[in-house]
């Protein structure tokens, strides 16, 4: 629902947060540094920054990502997810209504998993990995994610959005990073490894 903090907000204003969002995160490899290359232009360039129609119009549009972690236990929630065929971290388009990337997790992250979203202390509420990637399925079209990560423990989610998830479950990063790379999202290795980096506490 708008407020007068919507009607307040200007496009330009969006478009130097989320550059600025985007160089807070130092790339992990020179892949990362692509990605942020291309980023970086699509940003600057004008085209359009939200789906504004589902699935794939434009064909390029932001999406928020959220890893959930279980500090305790240092495993992460990945979901089956139904339209990509993958496993995958919980995430969201980002709307034009959202203040910011971090407001659609705040959003996504109930109506997924029934849960309020807590960001992880080691990251906050600012993205630490970015990723440029073509999805699979119906409608194919490039998503430009920004991911989170929030904790939970695994006693906290007791139910999911089954329209979009098959199913869910909680792996180590040991286990994500010798998991067959066909049944896993295309940069979810890589970011496993940069949030393992950041926190320290995450091996097992």
């Amino acid at each position: 629902m708008s407020g007068l903090g919507d009607a307040r907000r200007v496009p330009g204003d969006d478009r130097a947060r989320l550059a600025g969002l985007v160089e807070r995160v130092p790339p992990l490899d020179a892949e990362e540094a692509a990605h942020r290359d291309y980023v970086r232009a699509w940003i600057a360039g004008g085209a359009p920054l939200h789906r504004v129609r589902k699935p794939d119009v434009p064909k390029i549009h932001l999406v928020s990502y959220f890893v959930v972690v279980d500090p305790l236990r240092g495993r992460l929630l990945l979901v089956d997810h139904r339209g990509a065929g993958l496993r995958l971290p919980t995430g969201g388009h980002v709307e034009a209504s959202d203040a910011d990337p971090w407001a659609t997790v705040r959003r996504e992250c109930p109506e997924e998993l029934g849960i309020e979203a807590a960001p992880l202390e080691a990251t906050g509420t600012t993205p630490f990995f970015t990723s440029v990637a073509r999805t699979r399925g119906h409608g194919p079209h490039t998503d430009v994610s920004l991911w989170y990560a929030v904790r939970a423990g695994a006693e906290e989610i007791t139910g999911w959005d089954t329209r979009e998830f098959a199913g869910i479950g909680w792996a180590t990063p040991r286990q994500i990073l010798g998991a067959r790379p066909e049944t896993l999202g295309p940069h979810l290795k890589r970011a496993v490894r940069r949030l393992t980096a950041i926190t320290g506490t995450l091996g097992g």
